[in-house]
């Protein structure tokens, strides 16, 4: 991991999110691969959850809904 590299503490509104604690990246809820802060683009207001991409979001969403 670089050393510059801090997992930040975000929550997730409608169309924006607000850092609360300073950092670079998230993790994807169901690949917990690090996404950085700057290529963030998917995730669940209701869950508080980031994807690292629509597919991943959609993946989410059935393991939900399965039930």
């Amino acid at each position: 991991m670089n050393l510059n590299e801090v997992k930040a503490v975000v929550v997730y509104g409608d169309g924006a999110f607000k850092v609360l604690e300073h950092g670079t990246y998230v993790l994807c809820q169901v690949t917990e691969k690090k996404i950085l802060l700057s290529d963030l683009k998917y995730w669940s207001v209701e869950r508080q959850e980031a994807y690292f991409d629509a597919e991943q979001s959609l993946v989410r969403e059935k393991e939900i809904n399965r039930g």
